[in-house]
């Protein structure tokens, strides 16, 4: 079912949708458009969500993010392995993790390196995203939405792996 056909039925939820999608932040004036595409890209794997994994890794090359990279926001190897991440994207990537458990935890430790290293506004830009993120990925695999093929030529991306409905 496409989204657009389901929010249909709920007026309200497609009107309160749209605008927290029209509050996402995907160019800043101090966090980078990679930053951003890696927080979306790591928040849709971590959720396992296909859509949004599909949805936010459209023209990630665009961004010179490597396959290396991507196979640590899926997990399959570490973030401090991969040469090409810096400080910031490695916290945030941690931050993104923290933001998406439940029960959220942070330790002290934690976010006094995350305020070492983001301002305050970068810090609630970052959270916005993740929330973003994570309120259409449950919204979406509470409906079943499919991946709409933004990515389907890359198969570094892996989103058979990532189906949350099951036959």
């Amino acid at each position: 079912m496409l989204p657009a056909r389901l929010l249909a039925w709920s007026p309200k939820t497609a009107i309160g949708s749209g605008i927290l999608e029209s509050l996402v932040v995907h160019k800043d004036q101090t966090l980078s458009e990679r930053m951003l595409k890696l927080v979306r890209m790591q928040t849709s794997f971590f959720v396992s969500c296909p859509f949004c994994i599909d949805m936010n890794s459209l023209d990630y090359q665009e961004l010179n993010i490597t396959d290396d990279e991507i196979i640590a926001l899926q997990g399959k190897s570490s973030m401090n392995g991969v040469d090409s991440f810096t400080e910031r994207e490695i916290v945030a990537m941690e931050y993104v993790k923290l933001i998406s458990q439940t029960p959220l935890s942070f330790s002290h430790d934690f976010i006094e390196k995350l305020k070492g290293l983001f301002t305050e506004r970068e810090i609630v830009v970052l959270a916005a995203t993740v929330a973003q993120v994570n309120y259409w990925a449950r919204l979406i695999q509470a409906l079943g939405i499919p991946p709409a093929g933004f990515s389907s030529e890359c198969s570094i991306l892996e989103l058979e792996q990532y189906q949350t409905l099951k036959e």
